[in-house]
């Protein structure tokens, strides 16, 4: 089954004072290319979710937000030394008071909070981090899975796109079929018609005549080419039914199909067969801009 690489998956887990939000971004890029948002105090964990996102998501440019909130019981991380901070106060005023100066409360205040040491960092709790980080785990692994069910059901879309591109690309294939029945009498009547005037002359040999005829004859021959371009549409589709479906192999048997189609369309030499030519590369062109945007 075909997945687009295209996607998106969002999930929020909640556990106690936590909810951690994952969101996965997908869009089409000739490689996989990951970028991650984390919180600073996980950007060591950036390689363990990368591998995670390479072993599920497999190609593509992918983003990745992890965000973290709690709900209740929020302690700031970093709090105001507050003995220190009142020693400040009191010399800042006694310098003050010294030297004869007044100077508001506010003032020493943000004064003495300018000082050293006036803010204590709390100290992480490892127990903590674990915790929150199986968390968001758990929140990326959902994420992921949204995303992937995102992917396959695009993929479907693109399925039934690239199915109907190769049918018209077939019902072509029989109009050229139906009027190649036409063309080769008409290619031969018309080089019968150019060397009229040889035809009465004593010197004209009609069996070299009829040596060169086969010769151009075969040289506008499009049997081979017809029944190789049969074959690969019916490969293309063979293709999409099964779990080897990738956008690199559709890609290179489209190529294939381009090559069968240029041949009939420079060897046929006929308007109404290169008018039929001209919409199957139409809908060729559909197919290698589709597969762009499959894994």
């Amino acid at each position: 089954m075909l997945k687009s690489m295209t996607g998106f998956g969002s999930a929020t887990i909640e556990t106690g004072s936590l909810s951690v939000t994952a969101e996965i971004k997908t869009l089409n890029s000739k490689f996989l290319d990951i970028y991650c948002r984390l919180p600073r105090q996980f950007s060591d964990k950036e390689i363990e979710l990368r591998a995670l996102l390479t072993q599920q998501l497999e190609r593509g440019k992918v983003e990745l937000s992890l965000n973290f909130a709690r709900t209740n019981g929020v302690r700031p991380g970093v709090t105001i030394n507050r003995p220190l901070v009142s020693a400040y106060v009191n010399d800042l005023r006694e310098t003050a008071n010294g030297m004869l100066m007044s100077v508001s409360d506010s003032d020493v205040l943000q004064l003495a909070l300018q000082q050293p040491n006036a803010y204590l960092t709390e100290s992480p709790d490892p127990a903590a981090d674990i915790s929150d980080w199986a968390t968001a785990i758990a929140a990326v692994q959902e994420a992921i899975r949204r995303c992937d069910n995102f992917r396959r059901q695009d993929g479907a879309v693109l399925e039934g796109k690239f199915q109907e591109y190769i049918q018209t690309i077939s019902d072509r294939l029989a109009d050229v079929e139906e009027q190649d029945i036409r063309r080769i009498p008409a290619v031969r009547e018309r080089m019968r018609n150019s060397v009229k005037e040889l035809l009465v002359s004593d010197s004209f040999d009609e069996n070299r005549f009829e040596q060169e005829l086969v010769y151009y004859v075969e040289k506008f021959d499009i049997s081979e080419e017809k029944v190789r371009l049969k074959n690969h549409l019916s490969y293309f589709l063979e293709v999409l039914s099964t779990e080897e479906a990738n956008g690199k192999k559709l890609n290179f048997i489209s190529q294939e199909i381009g090559r069968e189609i240029n041949t009939i369309g420079s060897k046929a030499n006929d308007a109404a067969i290169q008018r039929f030519v001209v919409q199957m590369k139409d809908e060729l062109e559909k197919i290698k801009e589709q597969t762009m945007n499959v894994i």
